[in-house]
């Protein structure tokens, strides 16, 4: 199914209010992909998805968002989504006050316990003002950002149309070993020329940016439980020692001790 645009996910009137509870929370799930166009509003926003992958477009960054892992976006930045399948996600939106004390810069991060008990709650909420328990609740959620550790999970993109052709099939098929030079060819390009463009535009060679892919695209699948070999050869590497070098490398912990939590 071709991806569909949609409004955000909640009203933005609501989201840009300066009245109102101090968490408005929301989920959907949808039978397709869903693609939201970049917007921003007044309120601080926390998502995650259930299952599956979002890519979001965030100020000058480009993410990969893995369930399992939550974003956090402050207030009036614009971003955009989508998810890489069938969208199933949620947002908590902070109020102007409560953002005060969370972080002043984009970032992502792996929950802990208590932000996914406390948040699994809090989607259960009305729109309408919380109650003395709600408030305390809200309260260890925001607790819960503010001392969250950011994780390296931006991917830059580059914005030549051709290269941006080569992202996307490697987002398809990170287990692809095409050498540069083939990529090159199959771009009208001689390989000296694309592995300068590459660089220029992402900060990173095209054989990084290919590692930190296949880290990224790696890692719902640590969390879901499959094993380490299962997931480095689906990811185009020939033995599992290759895909931990790169994983520790990237992250700071063995697949293994990310998968276990």
């Amino acid at each position: 199914m071709a991806n569909q645009s949609h409004n955000t996910l909640i009203d933005l009137a609501l989201a840009n209010a300066a009245h109102g509870p101090v968490v408005l929370a929301v989920q959907q799930r949808l039978g397709g992909p869903r693609r939201t166009a970049r917007h921003q509003h007044a309120r601080g926003q926390l998502l995650g998805a259930h299952q599956g992958l979002l890519r979001i477009e965030v100020g000058d960054l480009h993410w990969l968002l893995p369930a399992g892992h939550v974003a956090w976006i402050p207030p009036s930045l614009p971003h955009a989504l989508a998810s890489a399948a069938r969208f199933d996600g949620w947002s908590l939106y902070f109020s102007d006050d409560a953002c005060l004390g969370l972080p002043a810069t984009a970032r992502i991060f792996q929950p802990s316990t208590l932000l996914q008990a406390a948040t699994i709650r809090a989607l259960q909420w009305p729109h309408r003002p919380l109650d003395a328990a709600q408030e305390r609740l809200a309260g260890v959620i925001a607790d819960e950002i503010a001392s969250s550790t950011p994780l390296p999970l931006a991917l830059p993109q580059p914005r030549d149309r051709r290269l941006r052709r080569i992202a996307a099939a490697l987002a398809r098929a990170p287990h692809d070993n095409r050498t540069i030079e083939d990529w090159a060819a199959a771009s009208g390009l001689s390989s000296r020329s694309l592995a300068r463009h590459w660089l220029a535009e992402t900060g990173m060679t095209l054989s990084q940016w290919r590692q930190r892919l296949r880290v990224l695209l790696a890692l719902p699948h640590l969390l879901a439980g499959n094993s380490v070999i299962s997931v480095a050869l689906s990811m185009g590497y020939d033995t599992p020692s290759a895909f931990i070098a790169v994983f520790k490398r990237e992250m700071g912990v063995t697949p293994a001790r990310y998968g276990a939590g």
